[in-house]
């Protein structure tokens, strides 16, 4: 069957799905649906969410590119390049939430100079700063080849180095340490004296936690805690997985989480200024029209919560809702915030998470990275 039979055949098929009410990405049913920080009602408000969900930078496979790693290299991701694309994602999210705002929508025939000026950020090519060949050659330092797996805490590392390379970009990265958020260290990378230390600027803060939530599979006792997460107005999902499988949370339904997969091989090419039929199809493939979801005790236990704060005054609320909600209320807290680091520890490295990274199907170790004295 030729490609654009295919096509025709995969079109007819939605339409068809969609007259029937065959679509089962988001379940009717009473219990709130939560998209990175905004409650919906799954039968009241199934239009919006899917709004919601299909304005998210979808990043996927991409074939046909600019090798990789010389003439003779990698002309596409497909079968290692997911968690990269799941970074891509988060990276992304934050970039619209401080440039458009989090209820900025897509349009398929929007040209907004924002949106595209984000989305050049990230095409297949070596010159975009967030492209996969940037994210890959950044890995080797790392410690993982070109075409090699990553897993959430690499992924968070590799985008921590990139985003100082981007030029006029305002956005720091902070990887949290050994499930712990230390604030004194947050308020030094981003509290900036503007004048002679008589006004304190805050840069815009993309915190990320990597976690080890269980040895094979997800420990019940912090799916509670993970639910929450999604609920912070300043979330920006859980990067994780099943195993061998990257996916990029960005709620939760029920017991169910809500994803996009980025396991789709699509063209690569560039958007520019959005002018051409050709360019208009291409952004749409950056937008998933349907997420999926799963039981969040599919989940691979090694994952990274995401946050995105804007402002100090969003990194308080956070520090506080993170108290209130995720320490005094669980018995078994997914992770801890503190404001000084403690004397004990001599730390070599803060590219550390505690555990290993499995989804993506990396296998990372921690054991030379700090010390505790």
């Amino acid at each position: 069957m030729c490609n654009a039979t295919r096509d025709i055949m995969d079109c007819m098929f939605e339409v068809h799905s969609e007259i029937l009410g065959d679509v089962d990405d988001i379940p009717q049913t009473n219990e709130p649906v939560w998209i990175l920080g905004k409650r919906y009602n799954a039968i009241q408000d199934l239009y919006q969410i899917r709004q919601d969900i299909i304005s998210k930078l979808w990043f996927t496979y991409r074939k046909n590119f600019v090798p990789i790693g010389g003439s003779e290299g990698y002309t596409t991701d497909k079968g290692w390049g997911c968690m990269l694309r799941c970074g891509q994602m988060v990276l992304a999210q934050a970039l619209i939430n401080f440039h458009l705002g989090r209820d900025w929508l897509w349009e398929p025939d929007s040209r907004d100079s924002a949106y595209l000026k984000i989305l050049k950020k990230f095409e297949d090519k070596r010159g975009a700063p967030f492209s996969i060949h940037q994210i890959a050659a950044m890995g080797e330092t790392e410690g993982k080849a070109i075409g090699q797996w990553f897993g959430p805490n690499t992924v968070a590392q590799v985008l921590k180095k990139l985003i100082k390379f981007d030029s006029g970009n305002q956005i720091v990265i902070h990887v949290a340490l050994d499930n712990t958020v230390v604030i004194s260290n947050i308020r030094d990378l981003c509290c900036v004296s503007v004048t002679d230390s008589i006004k304190i600027d805050w840069k815009p803060l993309l915190l990320v936690v990597p976690l080890r939530l269980g040895l094979s599979e997800i420990n019940s006792v912090y799916i509670k805690g993970l639910k929450k997460c999604f609920q912070f107005k300043q979330s920006l999902g859980v990067i994780g997985g099943k195993p061998n499988l990257a996916l990029y949370f960005i709620g939760y339904v029920g017991n169910e989480v809500i994803y996009l997969d980025p396991h789709l091989t699509q063209r690569s090419g560039s958007v520019d200024n959005k002018l051409t039929d050709e360019s208009k199809e291409l952004d749409a493939s950056y937008h998933c029209k349907y997420a999926s979801r799963m039981s969040i005790l599919e989940m691979d236990p090694s994952v990274a919560v995401c946050f995105f704060c804007p402002s100090e005054s969003d990194f308080i609320d956070l520090c506080q809702n993170i108290k209130d909600k995720l320490i005094e209320e669980e018995k078994q807290p997914l992770f801890e915030v503190i404001y000084e680091m403690p004397t004990e520890w001599l730390i070599t490295s803060d590219s550390v998470a505690t555990g290993s990274d499995i989804a993506g199907g990396s296998q990372e170790s921690d054991k030379d990275e700090f010390e505790i004295l």
